[in-house]
């Protein structure tokens, strides 16, 4: 089992230390269960955000749900709406390239 840091005590996320695939524990001894596979550095929600919840990291919100998020989800590009660029949901989801942009 992989282990997930939770930066502040107000965040509804952790991030991956390692590749998580069945399940993390966050440091300082909660499980959480991923509903999925989550990479290392990746998000993952510490309990249920509804849609237009912020999803707080730092402490501070970083952005909102575009869609419901369930405890033990993998929190990024395309559930997860940044606060600081509202370009961030036309991102690709592996590369974090933005999509509008042409690269010759």
């Amino acid at each position: 089992m992989t282990t997930a840091f939770r930066i502040h005590p107000h965040d509804n996320v952790a991030t991956l230390l390692g590749d998580g695939e069945d399940a993390v524990t966050v440091i300082g001894g909660e499980a959480i269960a991923l509903n999925e596979p989550v990479a290392m550095g990746h998000k993952v929600a510490l309990a249920d955000i509804a849609v237009g919840e912020a999803v707080v990291k730092f402490g501070i919100p970083i952005g909102h749900a575009g869609t419901a998020i369930r405890r033990g989800d993998w929190v990024h590009l395309h559930n997860c709406t940044s606060r600081f660029d509202e370009r961030s949901g036309g991102f690709d989801l592996v590369t974090g390239a933005a999509k509008d942009m042409a690269y010759d």
